[in-house]
């Protein structure tokens, strides 16, 4: 089965990719870098985030107009993240990958964001090259217990009953979920080398059906490079957290002659 694709438009020379900056109102570090990037004087001629653009997303209501005494400050943060992305989508053509943060980011989020929507994976043809962009999540097969989680939360049925529930009530449940996930990071080390990577085998296999030579990912927090052997390569993008000792928040920028990393 083929990949879904997207064909660069000829004008284009350069695009930026950006993944896993888990914004959220807690972290102010983090947003101020990600504000001064949208403000770069040199702007690429498209934006593609590859998910967990926010720490959590809960579903599209979150992005409503509160009745009195009902708003919070992580909701008016969402709603400042939701009005700056739509003012830059305006002039620079935006692309969304979910991940697995904000997977339930759906159409009318999407719209209110000024954001196109992307499947995972998808085929950039871009610069003469074919790019594999994804998350990156669902390579990480190893992680038995995290695939079978997402198998249940990406399924119609749970997002259906999930979305019917009261926000309060989705927001505690994703608070205790989160908690879950840091207590189980912590379990196996702080460093993510220890967590599950990207299935080598995997990767090659979804190159082979993009007709792809690099994969572009996020989801694993280890910026990096690996040469998959028959002229194949998979490229880690960084995460976010501009409070962190070394700073973290890099841009992917792709050109026509090839890829650099760049300091937000």
């Amino acid at each position: 089965m083929d990949l879904p694709e997207l064909q660069a438009p000829a004008g284009w020379r350069t695009i930026d990719v950006v993944s896993d900056l888990h914004l959220q109102a807690s972290d102010p570090d983090t947003w101020r870098a990600w504000q001064g990037f949208l403000q770069r004087p040199d702007r690429a001629d498209a934006l593609f985030i590859l998910g967990d653009f926010f720490e959590v997303w809960v579903g599209d209501d979150l992005l409503d107009v509160p009745s009195p005494g009902a708003d919070t400050a992580d909701r008016a943060f969402w709603r400042q993240c939701a009005d700056e992305l739509r003012a830059f989508a305006q002039r620079t053509p935006t692309f969304f990958m979910a991940g697995n943060r904000d997977f339930l980011l759906g159409t009318a989020g999407l719209a209110r964001c000024g954001l196109i929507g992307l499947n995972d994976p998808t085929v950039l043809a871009f610069g003469g090259r074919r790019w594999l962009l994804s998350h990156g999540d669902a390579l990480c097969l190893a992680d038995t217990d995290y695939m079978a989680f997402r198998a249940e939360v990406r399924s119609a049925d749970w997002q259906q009953t999930f979305l019917a529930r009261p926000l309060a009530e989705r927001e505690a449940t994703a608070k205790g979920l989160r908690e879950r996930s840091e207590a189980r990071k912590r379990s196996l080390g702080a460093d993510p080398s220890l967590w599950a990577d990207v299935d080598a085998d995997a990767a090659r296999t979804w190159l082979q059906r993009g007709r792809a030579e690099v994969l572009i990912h996020g989801h694993t927090h280890r910026p990096g490079e690996h040469d998959l052997g028959h002229g194949c390569r998979r490229v880690v993008l960084s995460d976010w957290d501009a409070a962190a000792t070394p700073r973290r928040a890099e841009v992917l920028r792709i050109g026509t002659g090839g890829w650099e990393r760049l300091s937000a």
